[in-house]
């Protein structure tokens, strides 16, 4: 029986006039890109050729909006590489009914090319600036099915768990026992994670329908670190 109380959750409605801007310079930043990469789930390459990355990046940086290159965003923080958000992506498998959640919004753009292809994106971002405007720019831009929270994101958010599918975009030293607890079984998560060398590794994690873990190095990468207190203590220790 459907609770009386859910709160319907619309999709993304694309009516901002950012969705028809730029267009062409989408669709080759796709197929040079993303798909010259191999990155070849339909999906993920419908959502990169439709989400207006330039919307995301501020004035100074609007040259380079579909650049191969993280860009900054202010706070000590970046914008992906526009093949790292697709090959993420990819590598959830989502499906539309799916929820997603994030650890480190940024700008929005992560979460806005999920929020086009799993039913609802929750994403966290410690940097209370980031969050506001983050959750100020997804809402101008009608992804009504992405909500924002300004908060440590090590922890996960427990109220709306579990989650098909975790997507980290910040570095942590160990994946967060609060986000295995979160992740449904037969779920998958991705984050880049940051050993004692200091070098960090996209992991994908899968758990399987009796709760065990499945883990794999995907890729080496360079992600800006979480700065929670437990990722603080963390890094005091290693000194």
């Amino acid at each position: 029986m459907k609770d009386p109380n859910e709160i319907k959750i619309l999709p993304p409605d694309h009516n901002h006039p950012a969705f028809t801007e730029r267009i062409e310079e989408r669709a080759n930043m796709v197929k040079r890109q993303i798909q010259g990469r191999d990155v070849n789930d339909p999906n993920v390459l419908a959502a990169m050729r439709l989400v207006p990355r330039h919307a995301f990046i501020r004035a100074d940086g609007q040259a380079a909006a579909y650049s191969d290159c993280p860009l900054p965003i202010g706070h000590d923080q970046t914008i992906s590489q526009p093949y790292i958000v697709a090959f993420m992506t990819e590598a959830l498998k989502l499906a539309p009914n799916d929820k997603v959640l994030e650890i480190g919004t940024g700008s929005g753009y992560q979460a806005a090319v999920c929020a086009e292809i799993a039913k609802e994106v929750y994403t966290i971002e410690i940097v209370r600036e980031l969050a506001k405007s983050a959750a100020v720019k997804l809402k101008e831009l009608g992804y009504h099915n992405v909500f924002v929270w300004a908060g440590d994101g090590y922890f996960g958010w427990p109220e709306k768990a579990l989650f098909d599918a975790i997507i980290g975009t910040a570095a942590a030293g160990h994946i967060p026992q609060p986000l295995i607890d979160q992740l449904k079984p037969g779920g998958r998560m991705i984050l880049p994670v940051e050993n004692r060398l200091g070098f960090q590794y996209l992991v994908l994690i899968t758990k399987d329908e009796k709760g065990y873990l499945h883990k794999k190095n995907v890729m080496p990468v360079r992600f800006v670190p979480m700065t929670g207190e437990v990722e603080k203590s963390e890094t005091e220790s290693k000194k």
